[in-house]
């Protein structure tokens, strides 16, 4: 064997594997996710709602969540990414918080008649949104897909600064 010869096979034996980014499946999932957010976040523009203002309003008004850390849970973002977004939304007239008549150190969250029509009216676009991506599996692949996804981030803190 010819000195080039021995190099290049021990070359291709100690090389690393190459790192196929458009064939990983984290690339994969984060473009779907992008796909999906931006056409959510596309359609509560309009409403004056981000991703993390719709989950809240989720929370409140569809989960009946009252807590803020329920909130922060459901959303999966921060405490301090919640307390933020519930005074903003406070500020915009989405929700009104108040104070434990027991515990004053305790806060209810209360969706205000602008907020629940804003999550009536976000509703269809948020069903829309999704219907699209589920259009593209079986019901069974849909099924199959939450069950990868649960398995996928299971033990995972999922608790994030921002959505």
């Amino acid at each position: 064997m010819t000195e080039a010869a021995e190099w290049l096979t021990q070359f291709t034996m100690t090389k690393p594997k190459r790192y196929r980014l458009h064939d990983s499946l984290g690339y994969r999932l984060s473009v779907a996710a992008r796909l999906q957010e931006r056409r959510l976040d596309d359609g509560l523009r309009p409403l004056g709602l981000s991703r993390i203002t719709w989950c809240v309003l989720l929370a409140v008004g569809n989960e009946e969540l009252l807590q803020p850390s329920e909130i922060a849970d459901f959303v999966g973002i921060d405490r301090t990414a919640t307390s933020r977004a519930l005074r903003q939304m406070e500020s915009a007239g989405l929700i009104r918080r108040q104070t434990g008549t027991d515990d004053r150190r305790t806060t209810a969250v209360y969706l205000t008649d602008l907020g629940g029509r804003l999550l009536a009216e976000g509703t269809p676009l948020a069903v829309e949104n999704n219907a699209i991506m589920e259009s593209r599996l079986t019901p069974e692949e849909s099924e199959e897909m939450r069950r990868l996804l649960q398995k996928i981030n299971a033990g995972e803190d999922i608790a994030l600064s921002r959505l």
